[in-house]
């Protein structure tokens, strides 16, 4: 067993809140309130601005050149190719990209980004990549779950967009570039002693991502219910 599945073993509980949300299956289906849809585009979008500081925060971490272009690649993933995503899916809704950057983040935008920054200053390179691999790899392992779902792909479907984009070929290449680093990093780097400090980095990482799910999902709740 590879390091990231023993990470996701340790953390089974935290991995399944998660990646089952209700707020994913929602997508799958296209029942997902388009509120909780919004509020989480427009709060990704700012949590993406951060992670594109995490990887640049990767590249200075970086012991080889080859970890420096591995990070490299990831900060460009996200600033040429994710947040164009969000772009053009919030441009749906009237909303620019200066409205988005300007929007306030949600209190589960700031704990899970400044979680993750902090992992990273106080760490290694190693745990950083622990710190954002729930979010990287665990979005292809979502979008391929959600792909195979009966209705992920009909035309009424108003999420299939997002669910092609992180189910198709370029992200799930990016997210098995990076479980692979992962690995490499972990044969390097991670001793027994370190194996709990990093198994409590990746816990609390996903069960910051499960939180940022709930966050949009509320949202989309309270929605429905004023009306």
């Amino acid at each position: 067993m590879g390091f990231f599945e023993r990470l996701k073993a340790e953390a089974s509980v935290e991995w399944r809140a998660y990646t089952e949300h209700p707020f994913t299956n929602g997508l799958a289906d296209g029942s997902l309130p388009e509120a909780a849809f919004r509020h989480y585009l427009v709060q990704d979008y700012l949590f993406l601005i951060e992670f594109a500081r995490a990887y640049a925060l990767a590249v200075y971490k970086s012991p080889r050149l080859a970890d420096m272009r591995e990070a490299a690649g990831g900060l460009s993933a996200i600033l040429d190719v994710e947040m164009n995503l969000h772009v053009k899916l919030c441009a749906d809704w009237g909303l620019s990209p200066a409205d988005l950057e300007q929007a306030p983040p949600a209190a589960e935008t700031l704990a899970y980004t400044r979680y993750v920054l902090d992992a990273g200053m106080r760490g290694d390179l190693l745990a950083l990549k622990v710190a954002l691999a729930p979010c990287v790899i665990g979005y292809a392992e979502i979008a391929t779950r959600l792909a195979s779902r009966p209705h992920a792909d009909a035309a009424t479907n108003a999420y299939r967009v997002w669910i092609a984009e992180y189910a198709g070929v370029p992200y799930q290449e990016v997210a098995a570039k990076a479980r692979a680093h992962l690995d490499h990093l972990a044969d390097l780097y991670a001793t027994p002693a370190r194996e709990a400090e990093l198994t409590a980095i990746f816990k609390e990482a996903t069960r910051l991502e499960a939180d940022f799910w709930e966050m949009a999902w509320r949202e989309g709740q309270c929605v429905a219910e004023l009306r």
